[in-house]
């Protein structure tokens, strides 16, 4: 077998032009890309203070209809759960005794009169003879007296006869109030008692209608505090308007005013009440129902709105959110939030106006990497949002506060 042999000078120049190629100017590699981040820059707005709370209905007006004589019920004339006017009859009690009192008084009365009559004149005659010497000064002076006491049994017989009527009058139980009345807790033949307070029905007022809501002290203090600062200002110089969120969820069309707050802190729950009020023509609220108000409480015309996607948490479950500073670097930064504004967070601490937060490519941006910041392609604007949060709650919208970054803002 022939094996040709490869000539040494070949196997030379090959192993040369290796080297050389190995020895020649190595190619640079290509620098990372800077991540794109979409920010919105922080501008100042004025959003509505709006604070919910809980809270029960309660009657404008509840009177407790109770028996104020004994007797037997003759009747009832009314039907319950109806209508009634004030000073309407309710009840009848048998008035027969108290008509035989009142006879009894008005003769006791005619009694008296008639014994005033007689000491009166016989005061008169002793006062001319008394002066004639002709009866002792004695005599005259217990004829004074007995016109006295005469006089006195009949003021005491007007006033048992007063009294009598009175009773007899109380045999009519009328209600005092214009409002729907409830259950009959009496029937006819049902004896009622004025010791016992015997309770007969409930008269209710429910146009209008209180709602008694429950604010922890703390609220209101901070509350108070803004107005005082001047942080806040309030919407009007009447009271601050109410919303009502029934227990299905349905806004109340009536809008409320706030009546007043509780000056005492309940110790037990440190909560205060507030109450306001609300007009109920179609008696929809009744006493009792749980529903939820939002109490348009006062403007903060300096807030800070930052879109929810740009905030997370962490793992304590503070709100935190990216920033981007003047050197396109990413700053981490913790917020204190005060509530949402339709889709914003409203933050009172941790950001300021001109800040540039990073809503978009938030996982593609770590704290001190440099980015890229782009002007940020959102859905919706804090206008829109708080429109249509507005069709639901009833507050007015708010203007845009996030505004997108401009390319020289980026730069």
């Amino acid at each position: 077998m022939r094996v040709e042999r490869v000539p040494f000078r070949l196997i030379s120049a090959a192993t040369a032009a290796i080297l050389l190629a190995a020895c020649g100017p190595k190619q640079s590699a290509p620098p990372p890309q800077t991540a794109e981040v979409g920010v919105v820059t922080l501008q100042p707005t004025t959003v509505p203070v709006i604070t919910e709370l809980p809270g029960r209905t309660s009657a404008f007006l509840v009177a407790q209809v109770r028996a104020r004589v004994d007797g037997i019920v003759l009747h009832r004339e009314f039907t319950e759960g109806s209508e009634v006017k004030a000073g309407q009859r309710l009840y009848k009690i048998d008035p027969a005794p108290y008509i035989a009192s009142l006879n009894n008084a008005k003769a006791s009365l005619a009694k008296a009169q008639a014994n005033l009559v007689t000491t009166t004149a016989q005061a008169s005659r002793y006062k001319v003879l008394v002066a004639a010497n002709a009866v002792s000064k004695q005599d005259y002076d217990n004829a004074v007296a007995a016109e006295g006491q005469a006089a006195a049994d009949v003021a005491a017989g007007k006033a048992a006869v007063d009294t009598a009527q009175i009773n007899l009058g109380y045999t009519d139980v009328t209600s005092p109030v214009t409002g729907q009345i409830g259950v009959s807790q009496v029937t006819p033949g049902a004896f009622v008692q004025q010791s016992a307070a015997t309770l007969m029905a409930t008269v209710q007022q429910l146009d209008p209608v209180y709602v008694d809501l429950t604010q922890s002290s703390l609220d209101g203090l901070k509350l108070r505090r803004d107005i005082q600062e001047g942080r806040l200002k309030t919407t009007g110089p009447g009271a601050a308007q109410v919303t009502l969120v029934l227990e299905d969820g349905r806004v109340y069309p009536e809008k409320g005013k706030l009546q007043f707050t509780d000056v005492t802190v309940d110790q037990s729950t440190g909560s205060v009440t507030v109450r306001a009020i609300f007009k109920n023509p179609n008696h929809v609220l009744l006493p009792g129902m749980f529903v939820r108000a939002k109490i348009d409480q006062g403007v903060n015309q300096n807030a800070l709105i930052v879109p929810q996607v740009g905030v997370t948490h962490d793992q304590k479950g503070q709100p935190t959110a990216l920033v981007v500073d003047n050197d396109n670097k990413v700053e981490l930064r913790q917020l204190v939030t005060t509530g949402t504004f339709g889709s914003y967070w409203v933050v009172s601490d941790g950001l300021k106006a001109g800040d540039r937060v990073i809503v978009q490519g938030t996982d593609k941006a770590r704290p001190g990497q440099q980015v890229k910041p782009v002007p940020a392609q959102l859905p919706g604007t804090p206008a829109s949002d708080a429109a249509a949060n507005g069709a639901q709650t009833g507050q007015p919208a708010a203007q845009p506060a996030a505004q997108p970054a401009s390319a020289a803002s980026g730069a």
